[in-house]
């Protein structure tokens, strides 16, 4: 027994490594969180995560899972996921002495997300596990020159989690798991900023103190029409949480499962920096006056630290899993999201001085799903799932960052079995999401635009699994 313990330990170790090395991975898609976490599950659309317990993906949706892996396995997993959000413009405003722009183009793009796996089993009532995946992305981009410009351009958060992750099985029908989370964010923001607004308002306050004559004012902003500056946050941090399970085997036919996920709290330090643009050959009895407006626009558009406290949300699950014959089983899941932790995204520069902020008001959101799966033979499964998936955003507070809506999820997936110890999932996800109204201007129709309509967005996924038990 203590040999075959020390084999097991040594291969956890051994894929750990290479668990360790896919960290480095970029993940994004379509929306804040990610649901994507297995190509086996996802066929399913998730349903009954917590307590299918089929494979090592188990490790994410519930530790507790892990205890019902009678060899140590390894799961690889990869996600293609193509999101698609189109606005259609419905009395958008420009911004002041700019002019309106297109409609963006599509927002969406292809965007990969990988997940890794391992189980081990260390003895009967032990068993220890690693997974390395991406719980929260988004990916949003527009033409640079799009209506919505001086409120977003682009939007790209990527985030990866290291769980290692520890279960007991206290007796035969009940186990628990915990495990530990070490999670990373990268993001980078742009937007283009209204320059020619800014010189405007500078001059109106620089004759409002008698510094420049009010008279020559209308011919300053006739002169600066068009004039855009781009701005880029970037910025990093890592934070940990945890996670706990309980899986019950309540007959030998049903499972119920539950799982809980820490919140976790960043602290983001960044840089912001501003590409200005050079002004237009002017007067020379211009020339002077707007150059020392410049300056000063500069000074207040210069290049510098910024630093973000974010709160992503806890989450909770319960499922049930049930085996109906020896050809069909039957699970469902729901899930809850404590969104309304995150109220908003302010940036603060290091000294101190407020750069943005924007309101999100995040609403808690819940997560139905239902599933069935039909084992054809020995070699052959194949999935189904329905899932209904609350979007936190609210009509009033949707941002062209995020232009969520709820959505329906339509899973189908398929399991072929090389042989007992190899298995290839292939999943595939169509999502509708209901046409989400914006009417944003982020404060101010004069210094960001007014952009009013609504996006048509949907959601395509393809996954594929690869599980290996070393028997």
């Amino acid at each position: 027994m203590k040999s075959e313990a020390v084999r097991r330990t040594r291969v956890a170790a051994a894929i750990s490594g290479i668990a360790i090395s896919l960290s480095t991975v970029s993940a994004s898609g379509a929306g804040f969180a990610l649901q994507e976490n297995s190509g086996s599950a996802i066929g399913n659309a998730f349903a009954g995560g917590a307590a299918s317990a089929e494979d090592a993906s188990t490790l994410w949706s519930n530790p507790a899972g892990i205890a019902r892996l009678a060899a140590p396995e390894a799961a690889l997993a990869v996600h293609f996921i193509t999101p698609s959000f189109k606005f259609h413009d419905e009395g958008s405003q420009p911004a002041a002495f700019q002019p309106l722009g297109g409609t963006g183009g599509d927002a969406g793009s292809l965007n990969v997300v990988p997940n890794l796996y391992v189980a081990v089993p260390i003895n009967r009532q032990w068993s220890v596990g690693l997974g390395v995946n991406a719980p929260f992305g988004l990916v949003t981009e527009y033409d640079d020159n799009w209506l919505g410009r001086f409120q977003a351009v682009k939007s790209d958060i990527k985030t990866i989690n290291v769980n290692p992750a520890v279960s007991w099985r206290v007796n035969d029908a009940f186990a628990v798991g915990v495990g530990v989370d070490w999670q990373r964010v990268d993001a980078e923001l742009t937007s283009r900023v209204n320059y020619s607004g800014a010189l405007a308002l500078a001059a109106g306050q620089a004759a409002a103190r008698g510094l420049i004559p009010a008279a020559i004012v209308p011919a300053i902003v006739g002169s600066t029409p068009g004039l855009e500056s781009k701005a880029k946050i970037e910025g990093d941090d890592s934070t940990w949480g945890w996670n706990a399970g309980f899986l019950w085997d309540v007959t030998p036919q049903t499972r119920i499962g539950g799982s809980y996920r820490s919140s976790v709290k960043y602290n983001v330090n960044a840089n912001v920096s501003f590409d200005n643009p050079s002004l237009p050959s002017l007067p020379p009895q211009l020339a002077p006056v707007v150059g020392g407006l410049a300056t000063n626009v500069n000074g207040a558009l210069a290049n510098g630290g910024v630093r973000a406290d974010i709160k992503l949300p806890d989450l909770a699950n319960l499922s049930i899993f049930h085996q109906l014959n020896e050809r069909w089983d039957v699970m469902a899941d729901v899930q809850f999201t404590r969104w309304s932790v995150f109220k908003q995204l302010e940036f603060v520069r290091t000294t101190g001085d407020l750069l943005s902020n924007t309101p999100e008001n995040f609403d808690d959101a819940w997560r139905y799903s239902v599933g069935a799966t039909y084992h054809w033979s020995d070699a052959w499964t194949f999935r189904g799932g329905l899932a209904w998936d609350e979007s936190p955003v609210n009509t009033a507070d949707r941002t062209v960052r995020l232009p969520d809506s709820d959505r329906l999820w339509i899973a189908v997936g398929a399991q072929y079995r090389f042989n007992r110890n190899l298995a290839l999932d292939a999943g595939y996800v169509y999502i509708p999401m209901r046409n989400g109204d914006i009417n944003q201007n982020a404060g101010s129709t004069a210094s960001n635009g007014l952009v009013r309509g609504h996006y048509d967005a949907n959601v395509n996924i393809f996954s594929a699994q690869l599980t290996y038990t070393f028997r």
